[in-house]
Order: structure tokens, then sequence, then C-alpha cells
């Protein structure tokens, strides 16, 4: 059995396999599939300062290799995350986060206040790259000026681990995440997902109730390699790989291309116990290639 632990700035991991937000609920949902606690990482459903009712549908399309999503951060907000959902998920024996998001750095700066004074809850995922929303979202992170001004206002208010999810709808990444780290991210999460189109070709209409949308699973996991990896060589924080993970396989190449951990969303809807699975294979691999720690094949990528 090798050493799967990793660290996050000071947030300490049992293993490097997290869910990404928005494809695991708040956790509970998959109790009866799997151990909470076996994960390194919960990552919870996108909180908001107020309530949102989210996009109107159809917001859900499958796709060659994928899906399209346009869900639009519905969720009740952060004061009724803090006094009802909270409560549920605080005694997990695993890290659990909340994915944050706003409409304006004030927003995001107040959410994260609030999520700081919960005892259990160590860490956040600012979510500056949703594209399935008209305000915020992913209009912060798509330039290094709005980014750093939103990872400004919540380093002021939050103290905890702060993991910053990147957009891959830009032309540059690894300056977005160089912007990210100045302001005092303690990690970036990348990718959240690519910008994509369905169409009706009967009814000359976009599938998506707001035309467009994000695509998410084995489609994008490429790109999503290609861009951990280029951050991996920009930036001196850890790097939280996601995009299209299935496997054990898929998380190991992330690992080796610079990823600390990993987080698994699309795949999650297919196997409810996908994450378990990739935990033990990674476990698996390393015993098998002599590796006594996952530790020792992060980064390690040759260049040709």
């Amino acid at each position: 059995m090798a050493d799967l632990s990793v660290n996050i700035n000071k947030l300490q991991l049992k293993n490097p396999v997290m869910t990404a937000s928005g494809t695991f609920g708040y956790g509970p949902e998959f109790a009866d599939f799997i151990p909470l606690e076996g994960l390194g990482g919960i990552i919870v459903k996108g909180t908001t300062l107020k309530p949102r009712e989210g996009n109107d549908y159809p917001r859900m399309v499958e796709t060659a290799s994928g899906m399209l999503n346009c869900v639009g951060l519905q969720n009740k907000g952060v004061d009724y995350f803090c006094e009802h959902i909270y409560p549920e998920i605080k005694d997990i024996d695993t890290n659990m986060i909340v994915n944050v998001s706003g409409s304006s750095p004030e927003d995001y700066a107040e959410c994260a206040a609030r999520i700081n004074e919960l005892d259990n809850i160590p860490a956040i995922e600012l979510n500056i790259s949703c594209p399935n929303v008209r305000q915020g979202g992913m209009a912060f992170g798509v330039t290094c000026a709005g980014a750093a001004s939103v990872v400004k206002a919540v380093r002021a208010r939050y103290d905890k681990t702060m993991i910053v999810k990147l957009s891959p709808n830009v032309t540059d990444i690894a300056e977005i995440a160089r912007a990210v780290e100045a302001e005092g991210a303690d990690s970036v999460s990348l990718i959240n997902t690519l910008m994509g189109m369905a169409i009706d070709i009967e009814k000359r209409k976009p599938l998506l109730s707001i035309n467009t949308g994000g695509l998410s699973g084995p489609a994008v996991k490429p790109v999503a390699l290609r861009m951990v990896w280029q951050v991996a060589k920009a930036v001196k924080i850890p790097i939280v790989g996601l995009g299209g993970i299935c496997n054990a396989h898929d998380a190991i190449e992330f690992l080796m291309a610079g990823a600390t951990a990993i987080e698994i969303g699309t795949a999650n809807f297919i196997d409810p116990q996908v994450t378990i699975k990739v935990r033990d294979g990674i476990n698996e691999w390393l015993d098998s290639h002599g590796c006594k720690s996952v530790k020792e094949i992060i980064g390690t990528l040759e260049d040709c």
C-alpha cells in the first residue's frame, strides 16, 4: 500500500481524489454507493451569496464523449447552506470544500466570509470560471485583472485554503494562474467546462435554453491535460487537475503532468463508485511500479 496523502498548502488530503462541484451534490447523496471518508475531499455544489434559480430547462444535453450543461449555479444561498446543509456534512471525515461563486468581487468576498466561520469547512474553491451564468462567473476568469480582483477581495476576508477554479475559455491560462497566485491563491483547479453548443436540426434551434453551455466529460480531457501541464510550469502553488477523468489511468496522467490532486466530475453520473475505483487504481499502479508514495510521480512528465 503506497502513501497516497498529498497537501494543498495547509490542507492535507488522505489521497489525491476529490469530487468536482456540481456532480456530487453535497456528499451524502452518494453515501449509499461509497464510503465518503475514503475520498481526499468533496467539493460541494456551487454556493452563492443569494439564492439562485438557475437557468430554464432544458439545461443538459448528451454529446459525443461528454455532456453539455447550463444549470446556472442553482442553489439556495449561503445562509441556507450554513443553517441547513452544514450541520448534515460537518462530521464527514474528509475535507468538505465549498465551491463559491458570485456576481461581483464583493459578493464573492461576503459569501466566503460567512463560510470562513464554519469550523469544519477547511477550504473553498473559488469559481471564477462558470460559463453558464449571465452575471459574474466566467466574466471574472477570462482576464488577469478580473480574476485578480475577485481573489484579492476574497483573500482579505477569508483566511483558510483558497483554491481558484480557472476557465479554459481563455487565450493564455498560465497568465491567469499567475495573476491569482500573486493575489494570494493557495492553489488553482483546472479546467472548468469548455463553452459548447448543440443544435436540434429539425427545429433549427439550440438544444439548451440559453443556447450554449459547458462541455465536460472525456471529450475535454486532452485540453485539460495540456492546460494543467502548462500551468504547472508557470506557478509554484499546487494544482488540482480535472476534466474528463474516468479511471486511474486518466488520473495518473494528470498527476504526472503536474497536478497534486484531481477532481472527478461527469464520470460520477456514469458510475457512482468511480472515485473509489480511481483511488484504488492509483494505489495499484504505484505498488506495481515500486513507488512508495504518490508524490514520487507528481510533475514527473518529461518533455520530448
